[in-house]
Parts: C-alpha cells; structure tokens; sequence
C-alpha cells in the first residue's frame, strides 16, 4: 500500500516538447513508488508513439496525467510549490539541495498536496514560474556538462523523495489559489500605508516577490493566513477612518 504522503506528490512537467520525456517521466515516476504526473501544455499526441513506448508498464500514469493549460490551473489546490532549477540568482529565491529539499517535501505531504516542477528542456522555468515557488532544488552536476535531461531530474527527484520516511508532518496548509488572494490583500494594504512607492512597479514587484518567497517556503495555515487577513483588514479600517475624520475637519 503507498503511504499517503506519496499521494500528495505531483510532479509537474511545464511545456514538455522533445518525444519521450514525458513517458520516460511517467516510467520513473511508478518505478520510484508515485502515481501523480501533471503536465502544462504538452504535446497534442503526447499519449501516443515514442512517449507511450518509453513509458512501459507506466502507460497507466502517462494515460491519467491530468493536463493543463496554465502553470497558476495546474497549482490551484496545491499548498506547497517547489521548483527545479541549475540556475541560481538573487531572484530565484531560497536553493536547497535536493537531499535537503526532499525532507521538506515528505514533511508538507504529510498532509498538502505539493506540486514539483520541472521546466522545459532547453532553457528550464521562467522568473514568473520561480515566483510561484517556496523554495528551488538543485542537483548536483559537473561545471562542464550542467544540464539534466528532463526524464533524468525527475527520476533523481523521484529516488531521493522514495529514500524517505515521514517521521514529522505539517499541519494543514492554505492552496496556491487562496495564498493569491492573500497576496493581492497585502499588496492593496502595503500601497495603502505608502511602504509601496507610488508608481515605482520594480520595487513593488520587488517586494511582492521576496514576500511570496518567505511565506511559500512552508506555507501558511489556514488560521496563520486569516490572521494576516484580519490584520490588513484592521490597518485599512484604520487608515480610511482617519481619512474621513481629517477631510471632516478640513471641510469645516
């Protein structure tokens, strides 16, 4: 019987294109013990030729992929995003290696659901992909001969998440979907206080990014996320209050 953790593990392949990746993904995927595979955009015959030939005795995976046409469909109902990436920037975020990244995987899964993602062959995510995650893992390659093949980083991510146990779990987490509404709050309060610049959109952006960064690294309750509601919420009563009072007076 496959532990449930495993269960919440989806690894997500986003604009797959070269013939075979996509099942030579889903043979590793069942080889290592996982079921999930999520696919953005794939090819329209990607169940068919070479892809179903490599897929083997995982054409059950290849076949029940569920298919999407957005990277932000694919991770609505999930509560934790990891990304892949070789690329390392003061933009990317938090790096852990992949032996570290898998324990907090296992740990989130214990009760979310996590989506893993896996860019494309030629150039990997884009910067608005690796916004939408917590945290990116690397793994290990020589300086000369960097890139992974697609089927290869996911079999590698697939082993090192098999190697592990569930010793701890966490709690219950708020999904993707309704983390971007929270956003969009402190978005709206911070531009509210004038911690926002007004009309300065790479600061703006700036900061949203590295807020997106620090909350998705392990996500948020749903008790957490409703607190920082409630708090936006207060400092805007606040602030449209003391608006009213002031052009009260000034109108007198």
């Amino acid at each position: 019987m496959m532990p449930r953790w495993r269960e919440n593990i989806y690894f997500t392949l986003i604009t797959p294109r070269e013939p075979g990746n996509i099942g030579a993904a889903a043979r590793a995927i069942k080889n290592t013990g996982f079921s999930n595979l999520d696919l953005v955009s794939p090819p329209d015959n990607h169940t068919e030729g070479q892809d179903l030939w490599l897929a083997c005795h995982a054409t059950d995976v290849l076949r029940e992929a569920a298919v999407y046409d957005s990277v932000d469909e694919a991770l609505k109902d999930k509560a934790l995003v990891v990304g892949t990436s070789r690329r390392v920037g003061k933009k990317r975020g938090l790096f852990l290696s992949l032996k570290e990244g898998v324990k907090e995987v296992v740990k989130a899964a214990g009760r979310n659901r996590v989506a893993i993602l896996f860019g494309r062959e030629d150039r990997g995510l884009t910067n608005e992909e690796v916004e939408r995650c917590g945290f990116l893992m690397y793994i290990p390659t020589a300086a000369d001969a960097p890139s992974l093949n697609l089927a290869q980083a996911v079999l590698l991510v697939a082993y090192e998440l098999a190697c592990q146990r569930l010793e701890t779990e966490s709690p219950r987490l708020v999904p993707y979907g309704e983390m971007q509404l929270l956003f969009e709050h402190i978005r709206k309060t911070l531009r509210l206080l004038g911690y926002i610049p007004r009309g300065d959109r790479d600061m703006e952006e700036r900061i949203m990014r590295n807020l997106r960064h620090l909350l998705g690294r392990s996500g948020l309750t749903p008790w957490e996320a409703g607190m920082i509601h409630g708090i936006c919420s207060r400092i805007e009563r606040v602030i449209t209050e003391g608006e009213a009072i002031r052009s009260k007076y000034q109108g007198n």
